[in-house]
């Protein structure tokens, strides 16, 4: 597998298998025999069936879950408890809703010891930049739901993050607010240096966001296959998607892809009561 840049990889997962007992009593694997490295500044997208595992592996890179075998490195140490060069983006807006645009910014450096002071000037510059500037007093109930993902950017690229873990963050959101807020996360990244793992259930947002993406199998996950994406940067995804070399990239992958779903699809058939 092809690692961005030299030396060290920002994230590697070796031979991780990961199993837990469910509430009624069943041994569950999510994932297995599991290799996966993420080289530094590189954009890493991982796609597979629902339920395959894809959330799983974000876990591992936190160190929220333990691997039961195997071994999970952050820049060539093993994890060890959560890793504060970590940014984390949820599918559900992470905003504190009794804090205002400003205060939920600027509240990672604070927390970090950052004086409030030098804390709330860094915060007006991230809001401005993420394009929510007269929104500073704003509270979430009264943002839409794309500003406040953007609000969930700010809060975490104010952490100057080494690595953004990123699950399914724009699912929620209309189609055209999504194309924007993929432009915008590009915008971002390309000047964070950031190595990102960005899970999303979506072929054609990988393929436009990622320098790499991984196809996994259909549970218990293994990486299946990796294909590096051509296209040049930087990228603009509400022209890229027309173009001729992202759609062929695209039937590629999802001819590797449609394979994992199926056999996903068939299982949960099987095990629905008819």
């Amino acid at each position: 597998m092809t690692v961005s840049g030299t030396g060290q990889p920002a994230i590697e997962l070796l031979n991780v298998t990961r199993s837990f007992v469910t509430p009624d009593g069943q041994l569950l694997t999510a994932i297995r025999d599991f290799t996966m490295n993420v080289g530094r500044g590189e954009f890493v997208a991982v796609v597979g069936p629902t339920g395959c595992g894809k959330s799983t592996t974000l876990s591992l890179i936190t160190g929220l879950a333990q691997p039961t075998s195997g071994e999970v490195r952050l820049f060539g140490s093993p994890v060890s408890g959560i890793d504060p060069r970590i940014g984390f983006v949820f599918q559900q807006d992470a905003v504190f809703p009794w804090r205002s645009v400003i205060d939920n910014v600027s509240a990672g450096p604070r927390f970090r010891g950052l004086p409030r002071t030098q804390a709330m000037d860094l915060a007006q510059d991230w809001v401005k930049r993420v394009g929510l500037s007269g929104f500073e007093r704003h509270y979430p109930h009264q943002l839409s739901g794309g500003m406040r993902k953007r609000v969930a950017l700010a809060q975490t690229f104010i952490n100057g993050p080494e690595i953004l873990l990123m699950d399914e963050p724009f699912s929620a959101l209309d189609v055209q607010t999504r194309i924007f807020m993929q432009d915008e996360l590009l915008q971002l990244w390309e000047t964070s240096g950031a190595s990102v793992v960005f899970v999303t259930h979506d072929l054609e947002e990988a393929i436009g966001l990622a320098d790499r993406v991984i196809v996994l199998t259909s549970g218990p996950a293994t990486v299946k296959a990796s294909y590096q994406v051509p296209l040049p940067r930087p990228r603009v995804l509400s022209e890229l998607r027309f173009d001729p070399q992202f759609v062929e990239i695209s039937k590629t992958i999802w001819e590797d892809l449609r394979s994992e779903v199926m056999v996903s699809y068939q299982r949960s058939t099987l095990a629905t009561p008819a």
